[in-house]
């Protein structure tokens, strides 16, 4: 008879067929966890996207009362403070731009959300247990 830790090729199917059977649950245990992480990780960039937009709603809002002051500025008084209130709303919308833009960068990053390295690691693992050595 061989031994537990015998050389592969002098261990019987069945010893081998045992080691397999108790070592599968612990490799799709860490395949899980690098799942939860690898969702995590992407959960938290889509969180930075939606954050970012959220910040470009606020200064599109203030945009917009920006814009408001300066329509009655210009009515009422048709001199430089309307100017002076355009020039800030046209400020403020050039920041929701640039936040609105970072926004939907940091949201792409994010997706797709299934978690790709854990699917490309069970797929390795499937391959060696079939017998495919591709490297």
């Amino acid at each position: 008879m061989t031994s537990q830790h015998g050389a592969p090729e002098s261990q019987t199917l069945g010893a081998l067929v045992h080691q397999l059977s108790q070592q599968i649950p612990e490799l799709i245990r860490s395949e899980m966890r690098l799942a939860q992480a690898e969702v995590a990780q992407k959960g938290r960039r889509a969180g930075i996207g939606i954050g970012m937009f959220s910040v470009a709603g606020l200064l599109a809002f203030f945009a917009f009362g920006a814009l408001v002051a300066t329509a009655i500025l210009g009515l009422a008084h048709v001199v430089d403070a309307w100017l002076a209130a355009l020039l800030v709303a046209l400020v403020l919308l050039a920041g929701a731009a640039v936040a609105g833009l970072v926004g939907k960068n940091k949201v792409a990053e994010a997706t797709p959300a299934a978690p790709e390295r854990a699917i490309h690691g069970l797929k390795e693992d499937i391959a060696t247990v079939k017998g495919d050595h591709h490297e």
